[in-house]
């Protein structure tokens, strides 16, 4: 792993419909920017990933909490994913980086699709890690909210029995944690369906280059809905990671690791 822990630092970012909002970053590495955007799981299941993407390759991997995950607030500011999207693209600004690869899994892949509509040049990139977001006929999202914890890992894993988590043997802070991770998703996605019939169409805007990786065995989002993302996107090509599910980078961390190096090396 790194040689050291990653460095923490707090923005505050505005822009001209957001009031000023704290977001925390951890950062790690040096070289090719990367950021590197959680899914609903919250900041933990990017965090390994992060590592091995600073260890192995000459990255800096940047990876916010979207506020009101990870314990943290959630202004009444932010309460979409459109929101986020714009709110990454000002702390873009506000750190003053360019070529940009945005790394997305799940509702993270939603921000940063979002992200790419909104054409910024500091972006060179966007990875999509199994999103969700668009309605597909036939290959709905999962019912998510209406799921226990050991029903979404049987949806999540090509191998659940490993990635398994029994809430009662949990911590009262590590129920809580993910109690406030289910709650800021909820206020970011709504419970009822988590898409916006908008965005298909609007994924047709993007000019940025773009790769859709998805898990063989993704039962939230199957691999279906993933390429019809992936032809919603005029950019776009399209990559299946076979033995893994909705989460790649924790169940197969090396293969996604060369699927993205790889496009963001050729869009440089």
């Amino acid at each position: 792993m790194p040689d050291s822990a990653p460095t923490i630092t707090t923005h505050t970012i505005a822009t001209d419909t957001i009031p000023a909002v704290e977001v925390t970053i951890r950062e790690r590495g040096h070289g090719r920017i990367i950021l590197l955007l959680h899914g609903g799981g919250g900041p933990l299941t990017v965090a390994r990933f992060a590592d091995l993407l600073a260890e192995r390759k000459p990255a800096r991997v940047l990876t916010p909490t979207h506020p009101g995950f990870g314990g943290t607030v959630q202004p009444d500011t932010v309460g979409s994913i459109r929101a986020l999207a714009e709110l990454y693209v000002a702390l873009l600004e506000d750190l003053d980086v360019h070529d940009v690869t945005v790394v997305g899994n799940s509702i993270g892949g939603w921000v940063a699709a979002e992200m790419a509509i909104l054409n910024n040049p500091r972006i060179s990139g966007i990875v999509l890690v199994d999103a969700v977001g668009i309605d597909v006929p036939g290959h709905p999202v999962a019912d998510f909210f209406a799921l226990t914890f050991p029903q979404i890992a049987q949806l999540s894993y090509y191998h659940p029995a490993a990635f398994q988590i029994d809430p009662s043997t949990l911590t009262p802070a590590q129920q809580a944690l993910m109690a406030g991770n289910r709650a800021a998703l909820a206020r970011y996605v709504g419970t009822e369906s988590m898409s916006d019939p908008t965005l298909a169409t609007r994924l047709g805007e993007i000019t940025t280059p773009a790769l859709a990786v998805w898990g063989a065995a993704d039962r939230i989002v199957d691999t279906e809905y993933g390429r019809a993302f992936a032809r919603a996107m005029p950019t776009a090509t399209f990559s299946v990671i076979e033995k893994s599910g909705h989460l790649p980078q924790l169940e197969s961390p090396d293969e996604l690791l060369a699927h993205l190096w790889d496009f963001a090396t050729r869009t440089r």
